[in-house]
């Protein structure tokens, strides 16, 4: 399968993505791996999930499915969503944001994930408080590029600008709903 670059970085990824959302809801473990297996074997190397797909299982199952077979894989996940009932269990905090990024790593076996997701918007949380956390995750290792997903157009517009003034990890993709 051809290849693409994901957006102005040099990671090579397949055109589709593999979307694992009914990973522990539909799937189990046994054909979640048949299904990942089916996806490298057709040259998607692409894997899409989040902390709260089936309440963590989706990240559990394609960390199992891909173990072994981690480099042979581009895994974006996602943040957001409530996780708990404290007032920091969801939104873009950089609580929220170093909690669940540590948890998603637990759960997927991993030391990173390639592409780290906004699921929402949080109109509470300043952007460049979100933007100064997840530069500080890049430069940690833990993840390698950031994106969003269902932002209006005017809130990217305005992420792009912090990210490119304050010299921030920059969305290097986007995921309209």
């Amino acid at each position: 399968m051809k290849q693409s670059e994901l957006g102005t970085s040099g990671l090579s990824i397949s055109p589709i993505c593999l979307g694992t959302m009914t990973f522990g809801h539909g799937a189990d473990e046994a054909e979640a791996v048949r299904v990942v297996d089916l996806a490298l074997n057709a040259g998607v190397n692409f894997f899409d999930t989040a902390n709260t797909y089936s309440d963590g299982a989706s990240e559990l199952l394609l960390g199992k499915a891909l173990k072994g077979r981690r480099r042979a894989a581009v895994v974006a996940t996602k943040f957001f969503n409530p996780t708990g009932p404290g007032p920091n269990d969801s939104g873009m905090s950089r609580v929220h944001i170093m909690h669940a990024v540590e948890e998603s790593l637990r759960r997927l076996e991993m030391d990173h994930v390639d592409l780290y997701y906004i699921h929402h918007v949080d109109v509470q949380t300043p952007l460049e408080e979100m933007l100064r956390a997840l530069d500080d995750l890049v430069r940690q290792g833990k993840v390698r590029y950031i994106a969003c997903s269902n932002y209006q157009a005017w809130r990217l517009c305005e992420a792009l600008w912090i990210s490119e003034t304050k010299n921030l990890a920059r969305f290097e993709c986007y995921q309209p709903q």
